[in-house]
C-alpha cells in the first residue's frame, strides 16, 4: 500500500501556517489544507482549494521536475500558482453599502444628531446644522452678516407667504441634506414658495421642471398664477401654450371657472388660439365663461352649460329693454369688455346665422357692430370693384391681428373635404385631407357654392397651417406648421399644402388655420391715394 503524499510546509509568507487534519482524497493521495493568518473570502478559498485539489490529482508533488533542481533556482509551478493566488486575493468584490446621502438625511436631519441650531416656524421645530443651512441664500446672508441671528442658537422664522406650510418647510429643509427630492404636483406650489423664501435655487429649478411636466386642466391655472408670483417665466409660458391649445379643443366647466379676466384676454387676443370650428365658436365660449364667472356656484355638465347661459342672459336682456343697454354696458358686464374687444367680429357677422345670434343675445354694444359692418362693406367693395386680388406679401402683424382663425378635428385616418362657413369675398376655399396630404383648392365652377364666387383669373390668400395631436393631459405630442405663406390660385386650381409622415401622426388630429383673404386696408388706401395723385 502506497504511503500518502504529504504537502510541504510553506514558509515564504509572513506568519505561521497551521496544518489541519489531512483530508483523504483517495487511498493513495492525502492533502493537508493550509490556512494563512489573513482572512480569505469564500469565493477565493473555494477557488484556491479547487486549484490545490486539481493540481494534486493531476501531478503528485514528488513527480514535479522542479523538485529535482537546486533550491536556489525558482520553481515555475510555485511561481504560477502564487501569482494566480495573488490575483484572486487582490480581485475587488462589490458590496452594496448604505448611501452616504441616506445616512446623512436620516442621522443629521431626521434624528437631528449634533445639531447646532434650532429653527422654529409655524408651530414646528427643526434641529439643524449651520453648515448645511448655508446652502440657502437666506441663511447664508443671515449667518455671515452682522445680523443678530448669526450668533443665536434658536431662530424664529416669520412666514409671510400663505402658500408656505410646515410640510413645505420640511421638504425644503430636507433638500439640504439629500441629493434628490420627490415632488408631488399637489404640493409643488407650497414647496416652490418655501424654496423661494429660503433662496434654494436647485429646489426652485426642480419645482419648475415638475410643474412643466404635469400641466393639466386641474393644474394649469394655479401653476400659471404661481409662476407669475415666483418669477418662473418658462413655466408661465408653458401654461399659456397649453391653454392656447386646449381652451377650445378640450373645453371644461372647471377650467372656465378658474380662468381670470386677464388670462382670458391674453388667450382671445392671440393668433395662436386653436379654434374649433370658426370665430363664432370663440364668442360662444366667451359667453359660457362669462356666465360661470358671474354664477360660480352653478354645477352642471358641459352639455348643459350653453342652454343655461343663454337662459340667464335672456333674463338680463328683458330687464334691460327699457334702458336700451346691452349687457356689456351694465355694471355686471363692464369688467368683461376688454376680453370681448379682442373678438374678430368681422368673421362672425360674415355668416348669417351667427349675425342673427349676435343680435339676439344683445351682449355686444351697437357701436362696435356698426363699425364692423361698415368696415366689412368697404372691404367687399374693394374686392369686387377695385379688383383686390388678396395679399401680395406677408405682413406678419396684419396676419396675427386680423386673420380668420378656424380649425377642424379629424377623429381617425381617412378622406375628408370641407369648407369653413362665412363670406370670404368670393374665394370659396375647399380643404381636402386624403392619403395624408392636405390640399387647398379654389373652387369656382366645379363644385356648388352657397354664396357668390369670384371669377378673377387669380386670387391670393395668406395662410398659416398647423397640425397638432395631444395626449390625455392635453400635452402636445405631435406638432407641424407651414409658417406664414402666400398662395396664389387660378380658377379651380388646387395645391398640396403639406405632406405628412404617417409614422408621426396620432389621432385625433387637429388642423388649425389662419387666413387673410384681402389686402390690408391701410395699404389699399395708400395705393389709392397714389393713383389719385398720378391722375
Amino acid at each position: 500500500m502506497a504511503c500518502p503524499v504529504q504537502t510541504e510546509r510553506v514558509t515564504r509568507h509572513t506568519g505561521c501556517l497551521r496544518v489541519l487534519s489531512p483530508i483523504q482524497i483517495n487511498p493513495e493521495i492525502t492533502v493537508h489544507i493550509l490556512l494563512t493568518p489573513f482572512s480569505l473570502t469564500e469565493a477565493t478559498m473555494g477557488s484556491l482549494s479547487s486549484k490545490l485539489l486539481g493540481q494534486e490529482s493531476s501531478k503528485p508533488t514528488g513527480s514535479c521536475e522542479c523538485r529535482k533542481r537546486k533550491r536556489s533556482s525558482e520553481c515555475l509551478c510555485d511561481s504560477d500558482s502564487e501569482e494566480e493566488i495573488e490575483d484572486l486575493l487582490n480581485t475587488p468584490r462589490r458590496k452594496k453599502l448604505k448611501s452616504t446621502s441616506k445616512y446623512i438625511y436620516q442621522t443629521l436631519f431626521l434624528n437631528g444628531e449634533n445639531s447646532d441650531i434650532k429653527i422654529c416656524a409655524l408651530g414646528n421645530e427643526w434641529n439643524l446644522h449651520k453648515i448645511y443651512l448655508c446652502q440657502s441664500g437666506y441663511f447664508s446672508s443671515m449667518f455671515c452678516g452682522s445680523w443678530k441671528e448669526s450668533s443665536m442658537n434658536v431662530i424664529e422664522l416669520e412666514i409671510p407667504d400663505r402658500n408656505i406650510d410646515a410640510e413645505a418647510l420640511q421638504v425644503a429643509f430636507g433638500s439640504l441634506y439629500r441629493d434628490d427630492v420627490l415632488l408631488k404636483p399637489s404640493r409643488v406650489i407650497a414647496i416652490l414658495a418655501a424654496a423661494c423664501m429660503l433662496q434654494l435655487d436647485g429646489l426652485i429649478q426642480q419645482c419648475g421642471e415638475t410643474m412643466k411636466e404635469t400641466i393639466s386642466v386641474q393644474t394649469v391655472c394655479s401653476y400659471s398664477t404661481a409662476a407669475g408670483v415666483y418669477g418662473l417665466d418658462s413655466v408661465k409660458k408653458k401654461c399659456l401654450e397649453w391653454l392656447l391649445n386646449n381652451l377650445m379643443t378640450h373645453q371644461s366647466v372647471d377650467l372656465f371657472k378658474e380662468l381670470s379676466i386677464n388670462m382670458m384676454k391674453q388667450l382671445i387676443s392671440s393668433p395662436d388660439l386653436l379654434v374649433m370650428q370658426v370665430e363664432m365658436d370663440v364668442y360662444t365660449a366667451l359667453k359660457k365663461w362669462m356666465f360661470l364667472q358671474l354664477v360660480p356656484s352653478w354645477n352642471g355638465s358641459l352639455k348643459q352649460l350653453l342652454p343655461e347661459a343663454d337662459a340667464w342672459f335672456s333674463k338680463r336682456r328683458k330687464e334691460l329693454e327699457e334702458s336700451n343697454l346691452v349687457f356689456l354696458e351694465t355694471e355686471q358686464g363692464c369688467p368683461f369688455v376688454p376680453v370681448f374687444r379682442y373678438l374678430r367680429m368681422q368673421y362672425i357677422i360674415s355668416d348669417l346665422a351667427s349675425a342673427k345670434i349676435i343680435e339676439r343675445d344683445a351682449l355686444i354694444p351697437s357701436e362696435w357692430l356698426s363699425f364692423v359692418y361698415k368696415q366689412q362693406w368697404f372691404t367687399m367693395l374693394r374686392a369686387e370693384q377695385d379688383n383686390d386680388t388678396g395679399p401680395q406679401d406677408i405682413n406678419k402683424d396684419e396676419l396675427e391681428s386680423n386673420s380668420m382663425r378656424c380649425g377642424r378635428r379629424l377623429t381617425k385616418d381617412g378622406d375628408y373635404c370641407w369648407r369653413w362657413t362665412g363670406f370670404n369675398f368670393g374665394f370659396d376655399l375647399l380643404v381636402t385631407y386624403t392619403n395624408r396630404y392636405i390640399i387647398f383648392k379654389r373652387n369656382t365652377l366645379n363644385q356648388p357654392c352657397s354664396g357668390s364666387v369670384s371669377l378673377q383669373p387669380q386670387r391670393n390668400i395668406a395662410y398659416r397651417l398647423r397640425l397638432l395631436s395631444f395626449d390625455n393631459n392635453g400635452k402636445v405630442i405631435c406638432n407641424r406648421t407651414s409658417g406664414y405663406q402666400i398662395l396664389g390660385l387660378e380658377k379651380d386650381q388646387e395645391q398640396v399644402i403639406m405632406n405628412l409622415d404617417s409614422r408621426l401622426l396620432v389621432y385625433p388630429l387637429y388642423i388649425c388655420c389662419n387666413f387673410l383673404y384681402t389686402s390690408p386696408e391701410k395699404r389699399a388706401e395708400s395705393e389709392g391715394q397714389l393713383d389719385n395723385t398720378d391722375s
